[in-house]
């Protein structure tokens, strides 16, 4: 008896360990994969095969800037689901039936020659010459893609040495049927919440018509609320978020107005009027509440990228 149950545990042990080195495996192999077809660096936290339950969970993906950016994350994917099928894998097809993919940020900049980050990409590069063209890889399928973005922060540093920071809340979810190609899959999960954010101009856009990714969705999850601010609580003192928010509207812009003791500071940055308000909260809180408008036009983004320097400051 005593036997037997030390032969099962050996069995056991040996699946386990082998099921973790199985995962190890794959996720360096995807990890070189994906580098190689971005043209820059990729990093995965964790990743899981399940073979029984034909599904796959990859955590903590990231995608770094590509070359001739500064060494930051391009893409943050905190989490993506896979359901495959076993069998099309057994005859060399990429059969999978449900990808969700969440999209915590993208860190979009615009470098000193106006070019984007995203358009140096090696897969945004390569998609347009091969937009088209029967594929050499495996093929591939993917019935259902669902995305959920969060939130673009956009840095242009064409105009000077100090950027334009803007941030764009997306905050939504939405659905996408028949992928049939990795050009398709980098386009949406990079296209999709730019154009959302309603940023112009990308390169990536012309690729993604190319290789046939303009979808339709099927569903709609999360819907953009407009927002004319940005809000933020920091474990912090009233006076430190205040001395580090006078910081970032100083070397942005010209101060119009600074009152301490009502905790309101005031500036234009690029024809744009900022309001911050600033309030000590309960216990180590502080909040910190920024407007912003141009032409009496709402422009929340802008808002948004000035809270992102504070909280940069307040780090």
């Amino acid at each position: 008896m005593k036997k037997t149950m030390v032969i099962s545990a050996i069995f056991f042990i040996v699946i386990f360990a082998g099921g973790i080195i199985k995962d190890q495996i794959i996720k360096s192999a995807i990890t070189v994969i994906a580098t190689q077809a971005t043209g820059a660096p990729v990093h995965i936290d964790g990743f899981s095969l399940g073979v029984f339950s034909q599904s796959v969970r990859i955590s903590g993906l990231k995608v770094y800037n590509p070359k001739g950016f500064p060494k930051a994350i391009l893409v943050d994917l905190p989490n993506i689901n896979v359901r495959y099928d076993l069998g099309a894998l057994l005859k060399k097809k990429l059969h999978l039936l449900n990808v969700r993919v969440e999209i915590k940020e993208i860190g979009l900049e615009k470098n000193n020659e106006g070019k984007l980050n995203v358009d140096e990409l090696r897969v945004v590069k390569q998609g347009r010459e091969k937009a088209g063209k029967p594929s050499e890889q495996m093929p591939m399928q993917i019935d259902m893609l669902t995305l959920s973005m969060g939130r673009i922060v956009s840095k242009d540093y064409s105009s000077g040495r100090e950027p334009i920071v803007k941030v764009y809340d997306i905050n939504i979810g939405k659905s996408y049927k028949n992928i049939t190609s990795v050009q398709q899959l980098a386009a949406l999960i990079l296209a999709e919440p730019m154009k959302a954010a309603g940023i112009q101009g990308a390169e990536i856009y012309g690729v993604a018509m190319l290789s046939g990714v303009a979808v339709l969705p099927v569903a709609v999850a999360v819907t953009l609320i407009g927002r004319d601010s940005a809000q933020q609580d920091f474990i912090s003192t009233f006076d430190n978020v205040y001395r580090r928010s006078l910081e970032v509207l100083k070397r942005k812009g010209n101060l119009t107005r600074e009152d301490k003791l009502r905790g309101v500071i005031s500036a234009t940055i690029n024809s744009t009027q900022i309001t911050v308000k600033i309030k000590k909260k309960t216990g180590s809180k502080t909040q910190v509440i920024i407007s912003a408008r141009k032409y009496l036009l709402p422009k929340p983004e802008i808002a948004g990228g000035v809270l992102y320097e504070i909280s940069e400051k307040l780090k």
